[in-house]
């Protein structure tokens, strides 16, 4: 493997960086004072980007940014969300069974959200991933799940994360105004620039513990034509360059050998 070759501690273009060591650029940065923000008063936000842009990873760093003493994250993501599945897999992260009906089951979720809130004295952040997938009917009970008799202290922040068309093909819709209007922030991530994919190839390098380039500028430059500056495909291509460099023997990688990747390794799409 690679990582023998170019003497590296740890893999370093893969979704198992631990979180305190991914790079964040300062549009991360600046999305993930939002989201705090959002926590802390508990607001409505909705996040986009297109896929591969961070929208996971973004999550991951809130959750290591949240204070366990302080804040409790619930986590779901299902295409197929229905209001039973979701007050079903709500409550089960509170240790609670779900009601047979799923209204018994929004109240017993409201309660426990208010007592986490007065007896634990934590704020619950819920976090719906893949919600460009969710149908109109899940957006509406959302929307009633926050209308619910704290209406001006809600108990809980709610954060919405999809692919770009959950702003462009729905919310931002007529058919969608009155969740629209309940919606406190709205952020959208976009691709890293030529200098942002440097630091973000220099920062997962430096976590596999190499001390020595193994990318020329030439390579990087290649790199961010190729993969646009989304992080997902940045991962791909310099993976594929290093197992390229350790088959050949190379120990300084190029733009030839990048292109050279580029153009014969099934590095896919970023969906």
């Amino acid at each position: 493997m690679y990582e023998i070759f170019f003497e590296m501690e740890n893999t370093p273009f893969t979704r198992d960086v631990p979180v305190e060591r991914l790079y964040t650029s300062p549009k991360i940065e600046d999305a993930l004072g939002r989201l705090k923000y959002a926590a802390d008063r508990q607001m409505f936000a909705v996040v986009t980007s297109n896929p591969g842009c961070g929208k996971s990873t973004l999550i991951r760093m809130l959750d290591g940014r949240l204070g366990r003493e302080k804040y409790l994250l619930l986590y779901l993501s299902d295409s197929k969300l229905t209001p039973r599945w979701l007050y079903a897999g709500l409550l089960g992260q509170l240790g609670l069974e779900p009601r047979f009906f799923s209204g018994d089951s929004k109240r017993l979720l409201q309660k426990e959200m208010s007592a986490v809130c007065t007896e634990q004295k934590k704020k619950v952040v819920c976090v719906l991933d893949e919600a460009h997938l969710l149908g109109k009917d899940m957006l509406e009970e959302l929307r009633f799940l926050l209308n619910h008799e704290f209406d001006s202290s809600s108990p809980m922040s709610l954060v919405l994360v999809g692919q770009s068309e959950l702003w462009e093909q729905k919310l931002r819709l007529q058919a969608y105004t009155a969740i629209r209007q309940r919606i406190d922030m709205n952020i959208v991530l976009g691709r890293l620039d030529r200098a942002e994919t440097g630091k973000y190839i220099a920062s997962h390098l430096a976590y596999s513990g190499v001390g020595k380039e193994i990318f020329t500028s030439g390579a990087e430059e290649e790199i961010y034509k190729i993969s646009a500056g989304i992080p997902r495909m940045i991962n791909r291509v310099c993976e594929k360059t290093l197992m390229y460099a350790c088959q050949q023997q190379k120990r300084l990688a190029d733009e030839h050998m990048v292109r050279f990747v580029a153009d014969h390794e099934m590095l896919g799409g970023v969906g």
